[in-house]
């Protein structure tokens, strides 16, 4: 049986500890959490759902910025609702934003699972930290309309335009610098 994500080559595993490298620790710690759901759901690449359930699992100041109380619970629930049977329409594909073609890119990150991590390392440029942060990636995954993460954070009842204009340039509630 072939592993649901493929395994690195020295090379590619050099080249992904240097991409985490500007990820805080507990960035990576996120999207390592993100693979293992991945492994565990048997999804065949980590998409941005994945990814938004491990920030939210260990992040904090991702609540904060969500606004914390029951909004959070209900996104959490949603989630887990997801992982233990909801995401059967959703396995075996990939999620695409369209932009390039569909292939594996050889870490088991989506298209657009890869574009948010990208991104979100560009955020923390652009405000002068060397490390990218979880708001970083929170504002990374609403960014695309079409990726899972909003519509999960849609259909939890979070207003994603309202979320995505709070990231944005003012810079998030309960979080340094500006996004």
């Amino acid at each position: 049986m072939q592993p649901r994500i493929p395994r690195q080559s020295p090379q590619e595993e050099d080249s992904r500890r240097q991409d985490t490298a500007r990820l805080s620790d507990e960035l990576a710690a996120v999207v390592s959490g993100a693979r293992r759901r991945a492994v565990r759901d048997r999804d065949r690449h980590v998409d941005p759902a994945h990814l938004l359930h491990s920030l939210l699992e260990q992040d904090p100041d991702v609540h904060a910025v969500l606004g914390d109380g029951p909004q959070v619970a209900r996104l959490l629930g949603y989630l887990v609702q997801r992982s233990i049977g909801y995401g059967l329409r959703w396995q075996g594909t990939v999620e695409d934003s369209g932009a390039v073609p569909v292939v594996p890119d050889g870490d088991g990150l989506s298209p657009l699972a890869a574009d948010a991590l990208h991104d979100c390392r560009l955020r923390a440029a652009r405000r002068g930290d060397p490390l990218a942060r979880g708001a970083d990636l929170l504002g990374a995954l609403v960014r695309d309309p079409r990726a899972r993460a909003v519509e999960v954070l849609g259909r939890s009842g979070v207003d994603v335009d309202e979320l995505r204009a709070r990231i944005g340039e003012q810079g998030a509630p309960g979080v340094e610098g500006a996004y």
